[in-house]
């Protein structure tokens, strides 16, 4: 009889990442169809936005701008759909109870969640890219690779900490989780300037605008893509590095207490509640 290892530590928690995305990698081969609409939806918008552009005669960076930002929303509707809805959803098919009881971290799960999203959300991004960089004739000038690798790396992980700290909130406000996630949508797409230069929002707007990590990761990666992305800067990009580092860890941290908040709560009561608390 083969005896099994029980896993514990840091085995468990890389373990449970690794069984939580794979599904959603191998789901993504099953419905190849749902690939086509990935790319052809967004698609639409962004070239809306490009057509707006070219009709006023907008500088040729806007066209970029607005191609990288179209990008860009996949990775937000990820977070928004399939990370900080995902435990209200848990709950309502009746699998929350068993991540609770289950001996491993709930943020190991979210994050093998969101690993496994963030590897479909990365091919339609990169699909969105390609289609719209040959379709509209965009040129990048890429002024420092690791600058924009660290950026992008950072983004990610700031807004999946963002994530996984708004699952907690949104399971703890019940039902009106959903509400929520259909009002975020939108305002979301206006402060962090997917289809413009955040600079061209009131200061302290595009400022307060910057606790979502999107502001200022889009905002340097387009400094560092386009030659006149420096001038519509919002903050150069040492500082908006800076400011990542300090939003991954602060939502980071923030997720890990509400997460432990709540599994406390379902422990000490037996069930989670819909009520406010």
């Amino acid at each position: 009889m083969t005896r099994v290892e029980k896993q514990t530590g840091w085995r468990l928690f890389v373990r449970t990442i690794i069984g939580r995305a794979y599904p959603r990698v191998v789901g993504m081969q099953r419905e190849k169809s749902w690939m086509f609409f990935d790319v052809f939806l967004p698609m639409l918008s962004v070239s809306a936005y490009v057509f707006v552009y070219r009709a006023l005669r907008a500088p040729e960076e806007y066209v970029g701008f607005v191609v990288v930002g179209g990008a860009m929303t996949a990775y937000w509707l990820n977070v928004l759909w399939s990370m900080s809805s995902q435990l209200y959803w848990e709950k309502e098919t009746g699998n929350l109870a068993l991540y609770i009881m289950a001996p491993n971290s709930l943020m190991a799960i979210l994050l093998g969640m969101a690993l496994g999203g963030m590897f479909a959300t990365t091919l339609r991004a990169f699909a969105v890219i390609l289609v719209g960089s040959l379709a509209f004739q965009v040129h990048y000038t890429i002024v420092s690779l690791p600058a924009l690798l660290a950026v992008f790396a950072l983004t990610m992980t700031a807004l999946y900490g963002m994530g996984m700290m708004l699952a907690s909130l949104f399971l703890l406000l019940g039902r009106e989780a959903w509400h929520l996630s259909n009002l975020a949508q939108e305002p979301i797409y206006l402060l962090s300037g997917f289809y413009f230069p955040i600079k061209s929002l009131n200061f302290w707007i595009a400022l307060g605008a910057s606790i979502i990590p999107l502001t200022l990761g889009l905002d340097a990666m387009r400094q560092l893509v386009f030659p006149s992305g420096a001038m519509l800067g919002f903050l150069s990009v040492s500082i908006e590095i800076a400011i990542l580092v300090v939003l991954c860890i602060v939502f980071l941290i923030a997720a890990r207490l509400l997460l432990d908040y709540m599994e406390r709560l379902a422990i000490r009561e037996g069930r989670l509640t819909e009520s406010r608390r």
